[in-house]
């Protein structure tokens, strides 16, 4: 048994219900798949409006249809998670998570341990479609600095059949060795962010070096959390010389799309409903850009119903069962460049901020600007002002994830200027 499968099933989550669920989804014809669509969401909305506070205040009790609900956004949750979750639900009994704050406003939020099941099972359904679950992998996360954090990274990462390399430090001298590990380790594919595995596909053509030449055990690449454009994709291609393949997802809600062998980038409409609005909140013809805006349908334990995940993209609808995400804009983070000539990844913020964004409120949004090669702008909006303490210990996670000597400037906000999708940027360079 795979260990991710033992380690879910050892703490509680019934994963061979949630197969069996899946598969019932999945064999629903596409004649009937409206009405099952239908039916899962007024059941959802109708539990978290009878059983969650936080839900039933965010109603106006004046809707009479779907389209009337509120649009829930990343500021709507910020705030505790207790105020937040169902009756009959407690911490100690759901699946507790943080998003990574990719967006600038990271927040804890909750599964029932069914819903997270449940998302485990699509996960390995979409890896099987290109053999993946559960085989060698090359991973390209973030890796905590701490001893023990990182010890405890290591272990699972062990257990589960992959190793993580150390994605804040993208200089030559470090991607050389990711290249001698590919040639001493029968990796089965990569999996990490976008910006990482591009930056490793230069080097490699750089080099003149195709990674399967050097891995013949190497079938795929699975990028995700960064928006992943068609010559980043083809770049890879190029360097690694294995199929890309594009994930799209959300850690609050689910697989979101993933990409088959037809290159088709196919929606999660097993347990999510997926709607692209307008600014003015309504329902756009399938084809049109507009603002993604999903439903998880069988989270009890905290409700995302029209929940506005900070994204704009196009939907193509080949019938009720299988839709299509055309295109999707955001997620693509700049690179920080450094005087010593290191590189790293925009996403660094995340780990260089997260200490500091608790689960109460007080500070809301993060993002930074990189205004010169050794100066960065920390900006935050929040009800309180970031003591010298907490302003130390940023600065501290900056000499220790990028390189020591760097200035920092801090600035609080009223509020954010955002892009003009709505999303806030947690890092923009306005190097040239």
């Amino acid at each position: 048994m795979n260990f991710t499968d033992f380690s879910l099933k050892l703490k509680g989550f019934p994963l061979n219900d949630a197969t069996e669920r899946l598969r019932e989804i999945q064999q629903i014809p596409i004649t009937d798949y409206s009405h099952y669509l239908v039916n899962q969401r007024e059941a959802i909305f109708s539990f978290h409006k009878e059983h969650n506070s936080f839900y039933k205040n965010l109603l106006s009790g004046k809707e009479t249809n779907w389209e009337e609900l509120p649009v829930l956004t990343k500021q709507d949750l910020q705030t505790a998670l207790n105020d937040r979750i169902s009756e009959g639900f407690h911490l100690n009994d759901v699946y507790v998570n943080k998003t990574s704050g990719s967006t600038g406003n990271p927040f804890y939020f909750a599964k029932d341990k069914f819903s997270h099941a449940l998302t485990w099972a699509l996960i390995k359904n979409r890896f099987n479609w290109h053999d993946l679950y559960g085989k060698k992998q090359a991973r390209f996360y973030g890796l905590p600095k701490a001893f023990k954090p990182k010890l405890k990274e290591r272990i699972k990462d062990f257990l589960a059949n992959r190793y993580r390399f150390d994605v804040f430090d993208l200089s030559d001298n470090a991607l050389n060795e990711w290249v001698i590990k590919f040639r001493k380790t029968p990796y089965v594919y990569l999996n990490g962010y976008t910006t990482v595995i591009v930056a490793f596909a230069k080097y490699l053509l750089k080099k003149g070096i195709t990674l399967n030449s050097i891995c013949p055990s190497l079938k795929a690449c699975v990028v995700t959390s960064e928006m992943c454009h068609e010559n980043d994709k083809e770049l890879m291609n190029k360097a690694f010389g294995v199929p890309v393949v594009n994930e799209y997802g959300a850690s609050e809600l689910d697989l979101i799309a993933f990409q088959n062998t037809q290159n088709e980038w196919i929606l999660n409409t097993e347990t999510l409903f997926i709607e692209v609005l307008d600014k003015e909140n309504r329902v756009l013809p399938y084809g049109e850009e507009g603002r993604i805006v999903i439903t998880s349908l069988y989270n009890k334990a905290h409700p995302f119903i029209r929940y506005d995940i900070g994204d704009v993209g196009v939907i193509e609808k080949v019938n009720d069962k299988k839709m299509i995400l055309k295109s999707l804009t955001g997620r693509k983070e700049d690179i920080v460049k450094l005087p010593s000539g290191k590189t790293a990844p925009g996403l660094t913020f995340y780990y260089v901020t997260k200490s500091i964004m608790e689960d109460n409120g007080s500070i809301n949004e993060i993002k930074v600007v990189q205004v010169s090669l050794s100066t960065f702008e920390i900006h935050y909006t929040g009800d309180e002002i970031l003591s010298k303490a907490q302003e130390k210990e940023i600065r501290t996670a900056l000499a220790t994830y990028l390189e020591p000597n760097l200035e920092v400037i801090f600035k609080h906000f009223e509020r954010m200027e955002r892009s003009k999708s709505g999303k806030l940027k947690q890092f923009t360079s306005l190097l040239k």
